[in-house]
């Protein structure tokens, strides 16, 4: 039995956003099938200090820095053709260490995580390819020139972008997306689907680290009158911040008309400027990045997820389910996440109005918001622990069903 080459965009620790989160648990599923060794880019301080527990799990591994600035990953892409998806994460150092890795080491398996490190793999490589893509990247970037914003490099993203996802899926043996929807979504864009073996694995959450009576809830929010609502996640991408300024300039007015004391807290690293423009609107706080969102989470009334552009499974409705919180959020946020409005949670459109209405609606209700919450968890516990979700991943890794003790 040969060995695994694990290939992720960003190092895979500490588990503290989307991408990480997932790939940190498809990391530790692997490692329990054979020797993995591990290539991945860090982006700041907080991943290089991880790289200590990179080899605490992995055979071998590779960290490189990622410091190629924006505009010349643009350069690039446009004397290449190529997205500036890929461009921006090409490195001669990685790709020299993969060729090393796939010569000195029995590796039969080589294991992507995020359609960027697709270009890695050696054209002669003869052994299995396993790629999970999580979600459709170029509708995404094609959402946003639909949108309005930046519309020729957003719409040329897209097309490059559709491209190299099908190259992917017709090289791989198995292409992972992280729902049906999404699966549904790529196997429509695809040229010719049967070509390409499409799988599901959904996300996970450790609804242990997520248990709200295992967490004290801020003292500050405690604090304070509320109602608050709470939104989090990386704010410097897109789609979050696409979505904070929605609630700050539509649904936080509309809240307040009724009660003047609700407030609205951004938890999540790397605010951006538009967002900080914003810093001081009634009923707002920027808290920025934050040792732990839970304990927000524990002290808010609602968590908000109000994204209008969003692809795959959300992790941080996951997080705020598992916590009993109930989660207010779009169709397009709940996309991936198979439960019950009304049940579990609450969908509204992007018109601040009818999201004000549900909102209101639940507030006048505490007995049937409570439940909402215990709902809500007890869907997390039944149709999200990470072990049920990842099961299949080792049926695509290794089928003949061989595995090994873990280390």
């Amino acid at each position: 039995m040969g060995e695994i080459l694990f290939l992720a965009h960003r190092v895979p620790f500490p588990p503290n956003r989307g991408d990480k989160i997932r790939a940190h648990h498809l990391l530790k599923k692997l490692v329990q099938l054979a020797p993995v060794h591990v290539c991945c880019f860090a982006e700041n301080a907080e991943d290089r200090a991880a790289v200590a527990e990179v080899d605490a799990i992995a055979t071998s591994q590779c960290v490189v820095d990622r410091r190629k600035p924006l505009t010349l990953a643009g350069v690039e892409a446009v004397l290449t053709g190529k997205p500036v998806s890929i461009t921006a994460f090409h490195s001669a150092r990685l790709e020299s260490w993969v060729q090393q890795t796939l010569s000195k080491h029995p590796i039969d398996t080589i294991v992507i995580f995020s359609g960027q490190m697709g270009q890695y793999v050696p054209d002669g490589f003869a052994g299995r390819v396993v790629i999970d893509l999580c979600d459709v990247d170029s509708a995404k970037f094609e959402g946003y020139a639909e949108a309005g914003e930046r519309v020729w490099l957003n719409a040329r993203e897209g097309r490059l972008l559709a491209v190299e996802e099908e190259r992917l899926g017709a090289r791989a043996d198995a292409t992972i997306l992280i729902s049906e929807n999404e699966a549904e979504l790529y196997r429509s864009r695809l040229t010719d689907p049967s070509r390409v073996n499409v799988q599901v694995i959904g996300n996970g959450i450790d609804a242990a680290a997520f248990d709200p009576s295992a967490v004290a809830p801020h003292a500050e929010l405690q604090a304070r009158k509320g109602p608050h609502f709470v939104f989090t996640g990386q704010m410097d991408y897109r789609p979050n911040e696409q979505a904070a300024e929605w609630v700050i300039e539509q649904l936080l007015p509309v809240i307040r008309a009724k009660h003047p004391e609700a407030e609205f807290h951004i938890v999540g690293r790397n605010p951006t400027a538009r967002l900080l423009a914003c810093s001081e609107t009634p009923g707002l706080t920027i808290w920025g990045e934050v040792p732990d969102v839970k304990p927000f989470i524990v002290a808010a009334n609602f968590v908000l997820a109000p994204l209008l552009i969003a692809r795959g499974v959300q992790n941080k409705v996951l997080e705020a389910m598992a916590m009993t919180k109930p989660v207010v959020l779009t169709q397009e946020a709940a996309t991936g996440i198979a439960a019950v409005d009304g049940e579990h949670w609450l969908v509204a459109p992007a018109d601040p109005e009818q999201m004000a209405a549900r909102i209101e609606a639940a507030l006048a209700d505490p007995d049937a918001l409570s439940e909402l919450g215990a709902s809500a968890r007890q869907f997390v516990l039944d149709h999200h622990a990470w072990d049920a979700m990842l099961e299949p991943l080792g049926h695509l890794v290794r089928p003949a069903g061989e595995t090994r003790d873990a280390a």
